[in-house]
């Protein structure tokens, strides 16, 4: 079942790439300016190249190469020994969604502008957590799997 469940990930991710985390005003009375992954990233590009780069490759790249690199490994295309550093890309990955959490916070504390969190935070969030999920059974389903000896 993880397996399907893998395969969904690969339309999700780039759909929660796109889809608005948040919306953002300078005050109340002006309309928000709705944020996805994309424009921020966009943004980040503009401003901070180091910066863009880091969350190019955790928010983006990392999620989803190990979402193919799991479904891989599902339909026996690569060595379930691969399975331990995936965890580890997921659990990277999940840093993103602090730093989102903290920009949430902060921007609310400040008291200036307005901010809305949106579905696609949580659609993101569903995905890096469905991810890190499909990880760990991944990995349980290959230890109990029994390991066939070629000793005589």
């Amino acid at each position: 079942m993880h397996r399907w469940i893998n395969l969904t990930l690969l339309v999700l991710f780039p759909l929660s790439w796109f889809a608005p985390l948040m919306r953002a005003g300078l005050l109340p009375l002006f309309n928000l300016k709705e944020i996805s992954v994309i424009t921020g990233l966009q943004s980040l590009w503009g401003s901070d190249v180091f910066l863009a780069l880091v969350v190019t490759i955790f928010a983006l790249f990392a999620p989803y190469l190990k979402t193919i690199a799991l479904a891989l490994i599902h339909w026996d295309l690569l060595s379930p020994r691969v399975t331990p550093v995936l965890g580890v890309m997921g659990k990277l990955a999940m840093a993103d969604i602090f730093l989102i959490a903290l920009y949430i916070t902060l921007s609310k504390g400040i008291g200036v502008g307005r901010l809305e969190t949106a579905w696609g935070l949580y659609l993101f969030t569903a995905c890096i957590l469905t991810s890190l999920w499909v990880s760990w059974a991944t990995e349980q389903s290959r230890k109990s799997k029994p390991t066939v000896s070629t000793d005589g």
